[in-house]
């Protein structure tokens, strides 16, 4: 079997997670990925895709999703719970030469412990409870973030939901009770699979479906557990094989590579989006304009130019100009986010939506004056293993020649300001569930959350049960 292959099924199989750290933030990512899914549900374009696949089917001792009564298979469980996750953008990110959000896994995750606990007879007695949900995070996160940190999949026009799919497919299959070899077989599988194209998210393609491709990667990754529980065969150089193989049709004859072995890296140094939900490459350019806007609101007239300066990854997907056509386009545009966040001192999801963004002209009218530039030194420390910085720098040129300057360089979600977030992911947590739950309700949620004894050793159905409104 490939090389890469075999050392991910030993990481998924053999290793043994002993950082606390990494127990600590996959808790954080764990509740703040739960409260993006349930703020999803206030949105309808999200709503319309849950449930069966075909109405009125339903599964004895089906997977669950929170805020939903149905129950699914496991397929369309993960689907739903990976679509809720990373409707609005608003959950945890890595960046590198590839970037993603590891949390879209948890739809696989979360689906196939809650199938598997329901189903114990079937599955070799396993009931999973929610310190195993944390453990197989931290997994997911290392296979998805190692593999991001020196293969760039969107330089030859792949979408980064690639590796949501991989990380699935290995761990999940582990979680069925799969063998090292099964754990193998599929992520030959997965590396075979179709790949999705970064296509809809870019003008003047950029649509929904970048909101549910996530989703639908870690549901693929389900379905591709399954069929090898079910005794499909492996392939042992699905990513070497010389013409066919992944690495020379899909990478350009490029070799996946990893730079350092997996352990819990990637989980430790997880980035969350606390405050307004931007895409991340956005985060620092936003928090500059959040601290300019009271200075700038007597002057909006008078600005002459707005200019950003940031690092090459947001030059290359979120620098757009021209007309943008719908939410998916807006919150994938850094002039849009930051004359949004100048003009109203906030950012909201509800701020992308068609009727928000054609009752304000003046969103345009700034957004005409933005310049965007590239800092070479921004490009290179964002790549720097011992940074990681996502910085920007915002400069208002005001009429008269003054300029009005704030810079960033870690946003609030990094590692750097873990400490100063950590209070607002909870309270982010708070609004989220307000959003969708009466207040005695969310009380219960949020203790619960908060008892780490009691939390980690609950059932995955029980703990799932608790979010079914």
């Amino acid at each position: 079997m490939d090389l890469l292959i075999l050392k991910m099924a030993d990481y998924i199989c053999d290793y043994k997670i002993t950082s606390a750290l990494a127990f600590e933030t996959a808790k954080t990512s764990f509740m703040d990925s739960l409260g993006c899914a349930i703020l999803a549900l206030s949105f309808p374009a999200c709503t319309k895709l849950l449930g069966p696949w075909v109405p009125g089917i339903t599964i004895e001792k089906g997977a669950s999703v929170i805020g939903q009564k149905a129950t699914l298979d496991p397929i369309k469980a993960a689907f739903d719970f990976g679509t809720m996750i990373r409707w609005l953008d608003y959950n945890d990110t890595w960046l590198a030469q590839e970037w993603g959000h590891p949390s879209d896994n948890l739809g696989g995750i979360l689906s196939v412990m809650d199938f598997v606990s329901k189903r114990p007879q079937d599955y070799q007695n396993r009931v999973y409870r929610i310190q195993d949900v944390l453990d197989a995070m931290i997994r997911a996160y290392e296979i998805q973030g190692i593999l991001a940190l020196e293969n760039s999949f969107n330089a030859v026009g792949l979408d980064h939901v690639v590796l949501v799919k991989v990380a699935t497919t290995g761990i999940v299959t582990k979680l069925l009770g799969g063998t090292k070899t099964q754990v193998m077989d599929a992520l030959s599988q997965a590396w075979l699979d179709g790949q999705s194209l970064r296509t809809y998210r870019h003008a003047p393609n950029t649509g929904s479906r970048k909101s549910w491709a996530a989703g639908d990667a870690t549901s693929r990754g389900v379905r591709l557990a399954l069929l090898t529980m079910q005794g499909e065969k492996g392939y042992q150089s699905a990513l070497s094989a010389p013409q066919w193989g992944f690495n020379a049709v899909m990478m350009r004859e490029n070799p996946l590579k990893i730079s350092q072995d997996f352990g819990s890296y990637v989980m430790e140094n997880i980035l969350f989006k606390v405050a307004y939900p931007a895409e991340f490459h956005a985060q620092t350019a936003v928090e500059c304009a959040l601290k300019l806007h009271e200075k700038i609101k007597p002057h909006f007239e008078n600005i002459q130019k707005i200019v950003i300066t940031t690092h090459s990854a947001a030059m290359r997907i979120i620098n757009k100009k021209g007309p943008l056509h719908n939410p998916a386009d807006r919150d994938h545009c850094m002039q849009y986010m930051v004359a949004v966040a100048l003009l109203k001192g906030e950012l909201r999801a509800e701020f992308y939506e068609d009727d928000f963004a054609n009752s304000l002209s003046e969103i345009d009218l700034l957004r005409d004056k933005i310049v965007m530039r590239e800092n070479p030194q921004y490009s290179k420390d964002y790549l720097d293993p011992t940074k990681r910085a996502i910085a920007s720098t915002v400069e208002i040129h005001l009429e008269n020649g003054s300029i009005l300057r704030e810079t960033s360089e870690y946003p609030l979600g990094h590692r750097q300001r873990r400490k100063e977030a950590l209070p607002l992911l909870w309270e982010k947590l708070e609004n989220n569930l307000l959003s969708f739950y009466g207040s005695s309700k969310v009380a219960q949620l949020l203790a619960l959350l908060k008892n780490d004894e009691k939390l980690l050793m609950m059932k995955v159905p029980e703990f799932i049960d608790l979010w079914i409104n």
